[in-house]
């Protein structure tokens, strides 16, 4: 199951759950908080504090640009 951290009210954020929409894939968003001092675990799984991040499998991306180009590469086909 591909995992979304995610931020509402972020740009970034809907620019991914946008894509993962359009690919209609299912995702499970995880809410972290506004604080970055409270998102331990976004920086667990990714070594920072920033959202998005995407999770699937082994896979970790903290770049919205990448995550949507992995996700192009990855499932496109697919949908």
């Amino acid at each position: 199951m591909i995992r979304l951290y995610n931020l509402d009210g972020c740009g970034y954020c809907a620019m991914v759950r946008g894509f993962l929409d359009k690919l209609q894939l299912e995702y499970d968003k995880i809410d972290v908080p506004w604080p970055h001092g409270q998102r331990a675990d976004v920086y667990a799984v990714s070594g920072q504090y920033t959202v998005p991040v995407l999770v699937d499998g082994d896979v970790v991306l903290d770049d919205e640009y990448e995550i949507i180009d992995y996700l192009k590469r990855t499932y496109s086909q697919k949908a």
